[in-house]
């Protein structure tokens, strides 16, 4: 907080999420003074509740998004390339019933074509017959199962994905903050903009050249333009289900026979996730969450193509929800609407970024840093985002190492999963964590594992961090309060409207 006083920096973020911190470790690599501030974690909202895939969008050939898809599969083998501890290949299967609205020659062409976009770099796709398709996936429904098809995309950890760039940010000269919030933004004259940024003890004023605005769906807080006014969100659901209960071996990509969409079954851990709805929500991104007509509609999507697991909601382990902001335009669904991101300057100055991707985050930010360039009055230079290696591979050498050196932090956190008190420290130490949810939440994934979403962890957990971060026994009774308020702000599943008149 006090590095954000005292000097005018070229460029002050606003908002952590994937975007934000895409941005501010571009412009710190090209040598611009960079702060970036987050008003709780990174990847608290969006970015840290998607379907944790980098994919080249095969779903968006549909809508004929050729250079949405383009972008994207370049954007994975970027990634691929730059982060292989936090980004790895995915194998899909995509079965085939008679009657489907994608039938085998749709895909096959669609597939073909995602392989030449392509060019080569990546494993190319491969028919399945159905006796091939059972082979790959046994659980499947094999009535009406004409085939199916292989293809390869990837997936990630979305937290640590943001987190890294957060934290390469930093390690290029960026002041980095979180659980900060900038309460309020003045223009300065002609020479840039004031912010008024709160923590949780002090108020700092930071002076900055240019704004820039990636706080999503929280858009219209800072924003003047009218464009901003109308941004609409659409709520994406996931759900975990123990995976031994449904029994995908790979991911696979599904047509929901409820309304005809494209939806995913995961493989995560000692768990699936299926996802993801899309609709429109008027929910604030602070409390958006599931509700049990999201829950029913990926559970019915779920046992249509696996009748043999019969998933009940008894079945799920969690669900949460995230907001897709989305400058919506005319009434349409919205999977209708295209992925692809828009960067606009409104009338005070700010540079406003709606829309987009995880996948394509980094050609994204390279775009908002060349507005900003140009603002600032330079000529925008390219920063070698696509070359520099981002940081974490470090991580799990370093928490091994804590835990030979201590054998009480090597104890699992909960049983069956892998965390552990070293995971904790660790990320008190080096990832910027400094409440239980930034631990159990989103360093670690034990909220989104465990059917208490880690309450009966969380007591340890404070024991373990609160020499660490100067706790006394009134601030960590403090903390878990806190901790219980996010969890069900986070995890709780809203009955329906009759089931709450009913009460």
């Amino acid at each position: 907080m006090k590095s954000l006083s005292g000097e005018v920096f070229d460029l002050l973020v606003i908002g952590g999420g994937i975007t934000g911190c895409g941005v501010a470790r571009d412009a710190a690599m090209r040598g611009l003074r960079v702060a970036l501030v987050e008003r709780e974690d990174f990847a608290s909202g969006t970015s840290g509740r998607s379907s944790r895939l980098v994919h080249g969008g095969i779903r968006y050939l549909e809508n004929a998004q050729f250079h949405l898809v383009h972008e994207s599969i370049r954007e994975r083998q970027t990634l691929l390339r730059i982060a292989p501890h936090l980004v790895k290949p995915l194998a899909f299967t995509w079965p085939v019933y008679r009657g489907a609205r994608v039938g085998k020659a749709k895909l096959g062409a669609g597939l073909f074509l995602y392989d030449l976009m392509a060019a080569g770099r990546s494993r190319r796709h491969f028919g399945l017959d159905a006796p091939g398709t059972l082979e790959r996936e046994p659980a499947l429904r094999a009535e009406g199962l004409k085939g199916g098809a292989v293809y390869y995309d990837a997936a990630t950890d979305d937290t640590r994905l943001t987190l890294a760039n957060a934290l390469a940010a930093r390690e290029h000269g960026a002041v980095v903050v979180n659980h900060a919030r900038v309460t309020s933004l003045l223009r300065d004259g002609q020479s840039g903009a004031r912010a008024i940024v709160a923590g949780e003890t002090t108020t700092v004023e930071a002076r900055a050249r240019i704004v820039v605005n990636a706080t999503g769906i929280w858009e219209n807080n800072f924003s003047s333009d009218e464009r901003a006014q109308r941004l609409r969100g659409s709520k994406g659901v996931h759900i975990a289900v123990a995976r031994e209960r449904i029994g995908n071996r790979d991911a696979l990509t599904l047509i929901s026979p409820v309304d005809g969409r494209v939806m995913f079954c995961l493989p995560a851990g000692a768990h699936a996730i299926i996802g993801t709805t899309d609709t429109w929500t008027t929910e604030s991104p602070e409390s958006v969450r599931a509700d049990e007509a999201d829950v029913d509609y990926l559970l019915r999507s779920a046992n249509d193509y696996f009748p043999r697991a019969g998933l009940t909601r008894q079945d799920v382990v969690s669900a949460w929800a995230g907001i897709r902001p989305l400058a919506s335009g005319a009434a349409a669904r919205p999977g209708r609407i295209s992925r692809e991101h828009t960067i606009v300057t409104d009338d005070s100055g700010v540079i406003n970024v709606t829309g987009g991707k995880l996948t394509t985050y980094r050609s994204m930010a390279a775009g908002i840093v060349d507005v900003a360039e140009r603002v600032l009055g330079r000529k925008p230079r390219r920063a070698p985002t696509d070359s520099v290696p981002l940081p974490g591979a470090e991580r799990e050498p370093a928490v091994a190492k804590l835990q030979q050196g201590d054998a009480t932090l090597s104890v699992a956190l909960a049983p069956g999963l892998p965390y552990t008190a070293a995971d904790l420290v660790y990320a008190v130490r080096e990832e910027m964590a400094t409440t239980l949810s930034d631990l159990l939440i989103r360093r670690t994934h034990l909220a989104f594992e465990t059917r208490d979403h880690a309450r009966s962890a969380s007591a340890r957990a404070a024991e373990i961090v609160a020499p660490l971060l100067g706790w006394s026994e009134d601030v960590k009774s403090a903390r878990l309060r806190a901790y219980v308020h996010d969890v069900e702000r986070m995890f709780t599943i809203t009955p329906r409207r009759a089931d709450l008149a009913g009460r």
